[in-house]
């Protein structure tokens, strides 16, 4: 998802990550909502990424997923929804990420196990670590 919505537009992956992007008129030291009739043009453009980036994320769920975040106000309460959903908190990240060390570690051929197998369980193992910021040497990935 990152990947394909930095490939539209990079401004709308900052918003889905970072929130929306509201005007705003300093009034005695305090921040207030800008009308919208005194946006100028960049400043819609931008305003409207978030938009953009809603319509991005529910076009990519199925009915459970779309009914968990649809009431969300922005794109970010959206993914971060997902991310917790899908990835965990950090404390689950650790853990799943420390049960696949031990398991990567542990990585043996099964008896009756084709090399192709093998490779598949092998590359299911690293991408999952990768995906949870394992950094791995060249020579680490050799089996």
């Amino acid at each position: 998802m990152k990947f394909f919505v930095k490939s539209i537009d990079r401004e709308i992956w900052d918003t889905i990550t970072n929130g929306p992007f509201i005007p705003k008129l300093e009034n005695d030291d305090v921040f207030i909502e800008k009308p919208w009739s005194q946006w100028t043009e960049i400043k819609n453009k931008k305003a409207q990424y978030d938009c953009i980036s809603k319509n991005i994320i529910t076009s990519a769920l199925n009915l459970d997923e779309f009914c968990r975040v649809s009431q969300c106000g922005s794109a970010k309460e959206m993914w971060d929804i997902l991310k917790v959903t899908h990835e965990g908190t950090t404390k689950v990240k650790r853990a799943r990420k420390h049960a696949l060390i031990q398991e990567y570690e542990m990585f043996r051929i099964l008896k009756g196990e084709t090399i192709l197998d093998v490779q598949k369980r092998f590359t299911h193992i690293v991408n999952h670590l990768i995906g949870l910021d394992k950094i791995f040497e060249r020579e680490e990935l050799n089996i």
